[in-house]
C-alpha cells in the first residue's frame, strides 16, 4: 500500500482494527464475492470481517471520514445483489459473519438475543435447546444468517402464522454510518416513549446501518403437528379452501403453500428425494400444514373434516395427509425443492410479489397470459405462499432455447410482471428485497411522495451516502 494515498492509510488503520483474521485475502474472501444466483460478481477494495459491535463502529467510522462506501453482507444467500459490492473496486465489502454469537436466552420473557452473524438454522436449535420455537424458516436457513434476514424482512414457510422477520423481533442493535452505535436491545413488548426506530433498519438492506444484533421472539414449541397435499383444479380453487381450513384449525394453520404442477415437476424430475405422491398428475396442489403446543391429536379430526367436505364439494381433487414425521418433511422437500429443482431446468427469469390473497387467481392468470404471448414456449412455474399472498413467478427458458437470449430479455420480463402486480396494489418484493436488482422498477411504480420520504430518512442518516450505495434507492 502507498502510505501517502489517504485510502490506503484508512485501509491500514481498518486492518489494524479487525486484525489478520478479519482482513480476508484470497482464497478466503472468494465466497463472499459471488453472488448465490449469478447476477452479481463484487470487485471490493477490500473485504473484512469484524468480530464485535465496536469493531464494526471503528470501521464504518475509518470509512466515514474517508468516503468509502460499505456494502454489508452476512449469508450472502441474497436474490436481489443487495450484499454485493459494485466493480469500481472502490466500495468496502464488510462480511458478519465472525458475530455469530448468542448473547442471551430468557426464557421468562420469551426472547433470544442474537449477533447477526448467527446461521438462522443454529439459532432455531438454540431455541429448541431450551423448549422454544423460533419460527422464522427459509429454504437456506443452514446458511442464511440473522442480519440478511433482518435487513431484506424475510418471510418464509410460517408467515401465515408467525410473521415476517420484522415482527419476531423486538430490539436492535445498530451501528450507523458514522460510527456510532444505537443500543436498541429492548426486550419490551410494550414502549410507547419514541418512534418505533427498529422499522427503519428492518427492510433497509444495509443501506441505513448495519444490524449487528437482535432481541428474537420465542414461541412455544408445537406438541401436534399435521401436514396434507391437495389436489386441486385452480388457484381459485385454493383461495375457497383456504377459509375451511382456517374454520377447521382455528390459529393452528401454519403453512399453506400452492404449487402450480409446471412447479412440481422441476423438482420431482430434478431433485434426489423427490416423488410424486398421487398416481395422477393435477394442475395445482396446495401443501398444508397445522401445528399446536397443545398435546393430543385434535388437529386431525379437524384437518381429515375439512379435507373431506374438500373433496365431497369438488373444491379437492385429491388429497395424501402425513401419518409420521418422516412422510411430512417429504412433502415439505417437494415444496422446498422446487427452486433447486428449476436451476437444473434451464435459464430462469424470477419474480418475487404479492398481491391479495383473493386476487391472487387474477393474477395468475393474467401475467401467465401476459407472459405466454410476449415468449411463446415460455414455461411459468408459479409457487409459493398462499396465506400471505406472495407468489413466485418464475419463468424457465422455452425448451431449446439459447438461456443467454431468454435471459436477455429479464427486463421486459419484469415490466410485463410487475404492470400486473401494481395494477393489482400489489408488491414487486414480498420478501426477498429490492438490492440492485430492482430499483429501476422500484423508482417506475412506487409513489413519489413515498420514494421522497424514503430519499429523505437516507439522507437523515446516511448524509454521505456510504451505506450500501445503489442499493433501494439510486
Amino acid at each position: 500500500m502507498n502510505s501517502t494515498d489517504p485510502v490506503d492509510t484508512t485501509l491500514a488503520r481498518i486492518r489494524a482494527t479487525v486484525g489478520e483474521a478479519g482482513w480476508l485475502a484470497g482464497d478466503a474472501r472468494e465466497p463472499l464475492l459471488r453472488e448465490w444466483r449469478g447476477l452479481y460478481r463484487s470487485v471490493p477494495v477490500a473485504v473484512v470481517a469484524p468480530a464485535t459491535t465496536a469493531e464494526v463502529a471503528r470501521v464504518l467510522a475509518l470509512c466515514s471520514e474517508a468516503g468509502i462506501a460499505v456494502v454489508p453482507q452476512s449469508g450472502n444467500t441474497g436474490l436481489c445483489g443487495g450484499a454485493a459490492c459494485d466493480t469500481s473496486g472502490t466500495q468496502l465489502l464488510l462480511s458478519l459473519r465472525r458475530m455469530r454469537r448468542i448473547r442471551e436466552i430468557d426464557t421468562a420473557n420469551e426472547t433470544l438475543t442474537a449477533e447477526a452473524g448467527c446461521i438462522l438454522a443454529d439459532l432455531q436449535r438454540a431455541a429448541e435447546d431450551v423448549d422454544r420455537l423460533f419460527p422464522l424458516s427459509l429454504a437456506a436457513e443452514g446458511s442464511c444468517m440473522l442480519g440478511g434476514n433482518l435487513a431484506t424482512n424475510a418471510g418464509g414457510t410460517n408467515v401465515l402464522r408467525y410473521g415476517n422477520a420484522r415482527d419476531l423481533c423486538l430490539g436492535l442493535e445498530v451501528v450507523l454510518a458514522d460510527g456510532r452505535i444505537w443500543n436498541g436491545l429492548s426486550g419490551l413488548r410494550k414502549d410507547n416513549s419514541h418512534y418505533d426506530l427498529k422499522n427503519l433498519f428492518i427492510g433497509a438492506e444495509g443501506t441505513l446501518g448495519v444490524i449487528t444484533a437482535a432481541v428474537l421472539r420465542l414461541f412455544p414449541r408445537p406438541r401436534q403437528t399435521r401436514t396434507a397435499l391437495v389436489a386441486l383444479e385452480s388457484p381459485a380453487a385454493a383461495v375457497q379452501l383456504l377459509p375451511a381450513l382456517r374454520e377447521c384449525s382455528g390459529d393452528t394453520l401454519t403453512g399453506c403453500e400452492l404449487m402450480s404442477r409446471t412447479s412440481l415437476a422441476t423438482a420431482i424430475d430434478h431433485i434426489q428425494g423427490c416423488a410424486d405422491p398421487f398416481e395422477a398428475a393435477y394442475p395445482w396442489y396446495l401443501l398444508v400444514e397445522l401445528s399446536t403446543p397443545r398435546p393430543g391429536d385434535e388437529l386431525r379430526e379437524g384437518l381429515e373434516a375439512a379435507l373431506g367436505d374438500a373433496l365431497e364439494s369438488g373444491r379437492a381433487l385429491d388429497a395424501v395427509v402425513a401419518e409420521s414425521v418422516q412422510q411430512a418433511r417429504t412433502l415439505w422437500h417437494l415444496r422446498e425443492s422446487i427452486p433447486e429443482g428449476q436451476r437444473h431446468d434451464g435459464a430462469s427469469i424470477k419474480h418475487d410479489v404479492s398481491v391479495a390473497v383473493s386476487r391472487i387467481p387474477a393474477f395468475l392468470e393474467e401475467a401467465t397470459t401476459r407472459i405466454e404471448a410476449a415468449i411463446p414456449g415460455v414455461r411459468v412455474c408459479p409457487f409459493g405462499h398462499l396465506g400471505d399472498g406472495n407468489i413466485h413467478f418464475n419463468l424457465s427458458q422455452p425448451r431449446h432455447e439459447d438461456p443467454g437470449a431468454f435471459l436477455a430479455r429479464w427486463a421486459e420480463c419484469n415490466r410485463i410482471v410487475h404492470d400486473v402486480v401494481a395494477a393489482m396494489g400489489g408488491s414487486i418484493a414480498a420478501e426477498h428485497g429490492v438490492g440492485q436488482l430492482k430499483v429501476g422498477e422500484l423508482e417506475r411504480l412506487k409513489d413519489p411522495v413515498e420514494l421522497e420520504l424514503m430519499r429523505s430518512i437516507k439522507t437523515a442518516l446516511d448524509p454521505g451516502g456510504v451505506m450500501n450505495p445503489g442499493k433501494i434507492l439510486r
